[in-house]
């Protein structure tokens, strides 16, 4: 759900996102569907390192549970560890007008330090873990205009997975996104209600070099939400809703997402 937040260019601070999938228990038309709710409760951090350059870091603990036709099933744990680092590229600003663009580009590697289970795989929903197994490498780009208090932030990044130990591959995965902004600067506080679009799409997870069927998949996003701001801290809260997805043949469906995070500005 991203690296950075709208009102807190460097920060340090804790995060909490929730997913409603529905899966169906089988391989026919008729099978079972199954509620599969995944829970993450995440530190996360956006810090200056030297001038024009920005790492970001990602340390989630996963807690996902289901209710299957053999029984209920829950997983915990420590997930992947993700560290992202961003150059500012391109930047520019107009005197007293708030008025400028800035551009970030960079890359990173997320670290298989989530437990992967094989068995898992067998069931509708592979993405039902805690952790891949693999060393993933993140190419991001993040560009936000702003003029006065409005302003739009837009966000790339592709992630090229590496097959497991256990000859398990996920899919490289393409995640991109585009939030309009507005801040509202009162003497005490600030508000920075937000409304944008955002979209995953997933190549096909591979087994011993083989392409599995019916593993890719997309999903476009419709999301909104808003942060507020006090005395260097901040407090958000966001939602998106599918508006068209097409997820392991059919076979998964996202139901919504939120997320809530408090922060503290660096």
């Amino acid at each position: 759900m991203g690296f950075s937040s709208m009102l807190n260019q460097n920060f340090v601070g804790v995060r909490y996102f929730y997913q409603s999938y529905t899966s169906r228990d089988g391989i026919f038309n008729d099978s079972p569907k199954v509620d599969e709710n995944f829970n993450t409760a995440q530190l996360w951090a956006r810090i200056p390192v030297f001038k024009n350059f920005q790492v970001s870091a990602l340390v989630p603990y996963h807690s996902h549970n289901r209710e299957l036709s053999t029984g209920y099933q829950e997983i915990n744990g420590l997930g992947d560890i993700t560290v992202l680092g961003l150059y500012t590229v391109y930047q520019t600003q107009k005197d007293s007008v708030v008025y400028n663009h800035v551009l970030q580009a960079g890359g990173g590697v997320k670290m298989p330090t989530g437990d992967y289970k094989t068995t898992n795989n067998g069931s509708v929903n592979p993405s039902f873990q805690v952790g891949t197994g693999s060393w993933d490498y993140l190419l991001a780009a993040e560009y936000v205009v702003r003029r006065d208090r409005l302003g739009l932030n837009t966000m790339l990044n592709y992630s090229i997975k590496t097959e497991n130990d256990d000859n398990y591959q996920f899919g490289n995965q393409l995640n991109y996104g585009s939030t309009l902004f507005y801040i509202i600067e009162k003497p005490k506080y600030s508000l920075v209600p937000q409304l944008g679009l955002a979209g995953e799409n997933y190549a096909a997870n591979k087994q011993f070099g083989e392409k599995l069927p019916d593993t890719e998949g997309d999903i476009f996003f419709g999301k909104a939400g808003i942060e507020a701001g006090y005395q260097g801290f901040s407090i958000g809260i966001n939602t998106m809703l599918p508006i068209s997805q097409n997820l392991v043949g059919g076979r998964v469906e996202s139901n919504y997402r939120w997320s809530i995070n408090l922060n503290y500005s660096l």
